[in-house]
C-alpha cells in the first residue's frame, strides 16, 4: 500500500460523516454495495451494521424490504454472455425473497432482466427486461450515435414484465410496441445498443405503471390497460434521471442526474418533486454549491415520513438526508470498496468503487424482528 491512498473516495473519509439528530429521520438504512459478493447492511443512525445478509452472488443493484419484513434481493446471474460493453454494469437475471435471518423462500430468474425488479410482497414481481430488435426494427429506433448498435446491428429494447410466484407471466409491455420512435429518441451522444434504457418500474396507487427511460430522459406514466403513454415529464424538466417515486399527494420525487441538461453548462444533480397535475416543479433540492453534488449515472430519492428525503448519491457511496428546507442532517459514506470481477466492466470502470445503486431508510417499527434478535 503506497503512502498515500490513490482512491479519492477513500481518502476523504467513510462512514458516519454528520448528524443532527433533532432533525434526522429515526431508523435504520439499507444498502447493497455493488462490488460486494452479496452482503446487504443496515445501519442504525450512526453507521453502525445492526444486520446484514449475505448471498452467493453479487447485486443485480439494490435490495429493499418488504412490508412483510423480507428482503427483496436482485442478484448477477452467473456466467452469462456479454450483449454489448455495459450489459455486465446493470444486468440482474435472480430476483429472490429472504427471510430476515437470510433463509431463502423464493426466486425468480429471468437472465435479460436488468436495473429493477420489483417485488410486491405477495410472490409478484414487476420487473424490467430486454428483447432484441435487428433489421429495419432496429434502424426505426430514432437518435444515439451512429454504428454503435451491439453486435449485429442489434438494438436491445425493453420490455416490462410481471410474474407470479410460480414465474407465470400476467402482465408484459414492449417499448417497440408502444413508444413513438420521434418523441422518444435517444440522446444523440448515447450508444444504440440499448432504448431506451428503463432503469426504474414501480406500480402506482391507481394501478398504472410508473417508469423512468434514463436514454430519453423521460418519466413516464403507462396505462396497465392498454399500454399507452398517459403521462410523460416534459422535455428538459428531467435529464437522464433514476428511481421516481409516487408520493402520498400524487406527486412524483425523482433523481434527476444532470447530465445533458439543457441551458446549464455546468453539470449538477439535484433531488426534485413533479406535479402530476401541472408537470411543474414542486420542490428541488440541489447542493448549495450545485457543482458540489454531481452523480452522472444512478442515483435514488425516498421521501420519509417527516418529510425529509434521503439521497443516495450512487457513484460516491454517499448517502445523505436534508429537511425540506435544504438543510442536510445526516451523511454517510459507504466504506466498502472493491473492484467489479467482469473484466468488460473492469475495463470501462477500473477503480475500487463504494458505489451502491438504491437506499432506504426504515422506522424502528418496520422493524419488529430486529428487536426480536434474529441474526442471519
Amino acid at each position: 500500500m503506497p503512502p498515500v491512498d490513490q482512491n479519492a473516495r477513500r481518502r476523504r473519509g467513510t462512514g458516519l460523516i454528520a448528524i443532527d439528530t433533532a432533525a434526522a429521520f429515526p431508523g435504520y438504512t439499507l444498502f447493497a454495495p455493488l462490488t460486494g459478493t452479496g452482503e446487504v447492511y443496515l445501519i442504525d443512525l450512526h453507521g453502525h451494521v445492526v444486520h446484514e445478509w449475505r448471498f452467493p452472488y453479487r447485486p443485480g443493484r439494490h435490495a429493499r424490504l418488504l412490508d412483510n419484513g423480507n428482503l427483496a434481493y436482485n442478484g448477477v446471474l452467473p456466467d452469462e454472455p456479454a450483449l454489448f460493453p455495459m450489459w455486465h454494469k446493470y444486468r440482474g437475471g435472480i430476483m429472490l425473497e429472504a427471510a430476515p435471518d437470510g433463509t431463502v423462500l423464493r426466486e425468480y430468474r429471468d437472465p435479460l432482466q436488468h436495473h429493477d425488479a420489483h417485488h410486491l410482497g405477495d410472490g409478484r414481481i414487476l420487473y424490467t427486461a430486454l428483447e432484441p430488435l435487428r433489421g429495419s426494427e432496429a434502424a426505426g429506433v430514432r437518435g444515439g450515435v451512429e454504428g454503435s448498435e451491439a453486435e449485429g446491428g442489434t438494438v436491445w429494447a425493453d420490455t416490462i414484465k410481471e410474474v407470479d410466484a410460480d414465474g407465470n407471466v400476467l402482465w408484459s409491455w414492449r417499448a417497440a410496441e408502444h413508444l413513438d420512435r420521434d418523441a422518444y429518441a435517444l440522446h444523440p451522444d448515447y450508444a444504440r445498443e440499448h432504448w431506451p434504457l428503463i432503469n426504474s418500474v414501480t406500480p402506482l396507487a391507481d394501478g398504472n405503471i410508473l417508469a423512468s427511460l434514463r436514454s430519453v430522459s423521460a418519466v413516464v406514466v403507462i396505462s396497465r390497460e392498454t399500454g399507452e403513454i398517459l403521462w410523460r415529464t416534459a422535455p428538459g424538466v428531467v435529464s437522464q434521471q433514476h428511481a421516481p417515486t409516487e408520493l402520498p399527494s400524487g406527486n412524483f420525487l425523482v433523481f434527476d442526474n444532470g447530465v445533458f441538461r439543457p441551458g446549464w453548462d455546468v453539470p449538477f444533480s439535484r433531488v426534485i418533486e413533479v406535479d402530476r397535475a401541472s408537470g411543474a416543479i414542486a420542490w428541488e433540492y440541489h447542493d448549495p454549491a450545485r457543482e458540489s453534488f454531481f452523480a452522472p449515472f444512478m442515483g435514488s430519492a425516498q421521501r420519509l415520513p417527516n418529510g425529509n428525503t434521503l439521497v443516495t448519491d450512487s457513484p460516491s457511496g454517499r448517502l445523505f438526508e436534508v429537511t425540506a428546507e435544504g438543510y442536510l442532517c445526516w451523511e454517510y459514506v459507504v466504506p466498502y470498496f472493491g473492484a467489479y470481477r467482469e473484466s468488460e466492466v473492469r475495463e470501462l470502470f477500473p477503480a475500487e468503487p463504494n458505489a451502491v445503486f438504491r437506499s432506504y431508510r426504515y422506522g424502528p417499527e418496520e422493524l419488529p424482528w430486529l428487536d426480536a434478535g434474529v441474526r442471519p
